[in-house]
């Protein structure tokens, strides 16, 4: 018997790129190795995936985590605006 392979999904999202991928990898796979083997250093050479933030399903994690099935990688890009200064502004002009 091989050994057993779980389910995942990688995601990144821009201003102008949806990037999902879905991808079976061996059990004991950490987050780094599954990005490693996701298309997604080719498709977007400019994000240093290694330094970027990421996490699962919106908790942010080490890149050493081990992935379980289902698990989905999301990786973060950097916020634009302070979500606090935002709604400040948003609330001065009502």
């Amino acid at each position: 018997m091989g050994a057993e392979l779980l389910n995942i999904e990688v995601c990144y999202a821009s201003d102008d790129l949806q990037f999902l991928q879905a991808l079976q990898v061996p059990a004991g796979t950490t987050i780094a190795a599954a990005l490693a083997l996701s298309d997604l250093p080719a498709r977007l050479p400019q994000l240093d995936v290694q330094s970027a933030p990421i996490g699962l399903y919106g908790k942010k994690k080490s890149a050493d985590t081990v992935l379980r099935e289902h698990d989905r990688i999301e990786v973060y890009r950097p916020l634009i605006a302070d979500p606090k200064q935002a709604r400040r502004r948003r609330k001065a002009a009502v």
